[in-house]
């Protein structure tokens, strides 16, 4: 069975930009919508008092958001076209809710960011550019909605899309493909409709079937955080997941923290024995030295080592109602190891409406953005997050009651 690629995309924008609609419009034209579905947003939108049928509650599953009309969370779907597999998180527009949007966009390979053609460019566009550009979404989409409510005006659509450019300079942001659309009538959507002869460029869904994304994982570094460590009898294998980069039996790898090294005698998969494995598959990798490695380690190639260290900076998002508390000691989770840290220093916080670096903070609340200091109890070996998202992210959690208050990515 020929094996489909998955793409997995966040949508993002300010409140009433169309998002639901959007993805709505997605579901529905590329026929993803089981018969009882459509029967149920049908229903609701009579009882609205609606006219047609309301796509955005497609995705406002909840029914507290169906009760305001807005999204509240982020809210996963999934569908499929004969080209690809789609993971889309809904992400809110609220600025309340920075920490959803995180959330959503930190495995994903695309970013669509909705602006109203009525309003143009918000604070709220620039904040989700920003967050964007912080976990390092490769892809992004600027989709300008609601052509019709501005009479499909390509005037209007090159106005916005120079403004946004002009910011997204700053932030280094680069592969912005921008798209005029209608996700209420359905124009760029998934068929092109004959309201903007002057478009020529693709479909939203034509973007979404056919991007790159091969590039997107790292394929130089070769790093494998050990999940499990497997004996039996004299069989003694390390269980995980390839992060990135690449592997073949007779390479030279480097046990970290210990510093040991030996060479791959044998990739073992549940299909049988390979001669070489690549990122993201997973497998069991048999050494040609008995060398004591437990859960939390990281194999490497030889000649490529990561940082190896105890103390960090780091881009942390903060996540939890209670707010930082420089004084306790949290637990990170990097890859598969888990240790305790202990702050150091809150370097600033970014104002995420103007960027502004605001310095002199001791705490930090929920939603809040910093670049922080930190210590750990045992070395991690880790990559900067622009070099390697899996090996330079982590989250933090709090020993007392378990729950992630923090994700961060590595600097």
């Amino acid at each position: 069975m020929e094996h489909i690629e998955l793409l997995r995309f966040i949508t993002s924008g300010s409140v009433d930009d169309g998002k639901s609609t959007l993805i709505g419009r997605l579901l529905h034209d590329s026929k993803s919508i089981f018969e009882d579905q459509l029967n149920a947003i049908e229903h609701t939108t009579r009882r609205r008092g609606i006219e047609g049928i309301d796509l955005s509650l497609l995705t406002d599953g909840l029914q507290a958001e169906r009760e305001q009309g807005i999204t509240i969370d982020v809210a996963y779907r999934y569908f499929a076209t004969p080209k690809r597999k789609f993971i889309i998180a809904d992400t809110p527009g609220h600025e309340q809710y920075t920490r959803n949007m995180v959330t959503g966009a930190s495995t994903a390979n695309l970013a669509i960011i909705l602006i109203d053609a009525r309003r143009g460019v918000l604070t709220q566009t620039k904040r989700h550019a920003y967050l964007a550009s912080l976990v390092g979404i490769p892809h992004l989409v600027v989709a300008v909605n609601k052509m019709d409510l501005v009479g499909y005006s390509r005037e209007v659509f090159e106005s916005i899309m120079a403004e946004f450019h002009d910011f997204a300079a700053k932030l280094g942001l680069a592969n912005i493909i921008p798209i005029p659309m209608s996700a209420l009538v359905g124009d760029n959507v998934v068929e092109r409709g004959n309201s903007m002869p002057w478009y020529e460029g693709e479909t939203l869904m034509s973007v979404l079937e056919n991007i790159e994304i091969d590039h997107d994982i790292n394929t130089e570094d070769f790093r494998f955080p050990v999940q499990w460590v497997c004996k039996w009898g004299d069989f003694r294998g390390y269980m995980g997941r390839i992060e990135s980069g690449s592997i073949m039996v007779g390479d030279e790898v480097a046990i970290l923290p210990s510093g040991r090294t030996t060479k791959i005698r044998e990739i073992s998969t549940y299909d049988g024995p390979l001669i070489e494995a690549v990122a993201p598959q997973s497998v069991t990798l048999l050494l040609e030295d008995e060398i004591d490695i437990s859960r939390g380690d990281m194999i490497v190639k030889a000649g490529n080592l990561p940082q190896l260290d105890k103390q960090f900076e780091a881009m942390l998002c903060w996540l939890a109602d209670e707010p930082l508390d420089m004084q306790r000691r949290y637990l990170i989770k990097h890859a598969t190891k888990t240790a305790r840290i202990a702050f150091s220093s809150i370097d600033y916080r970014v104002n995420v409406n103007t960027l502004e670096k605001e310095t002199g903070q001791d705490a930090l609340s929920m939603n809040d953005i910093a670049k922080i200091g930190f210590k750990v109890q045992q070395a991690l070996a880790s990559d900067s997050y622009a070099k390697n998202r899996a090996t330079g992210s982590f989250i933090l959690i709090d020993e007392a009651t378990n729950n992630t208050v923090a994700a961060g990515m590595m600097t």
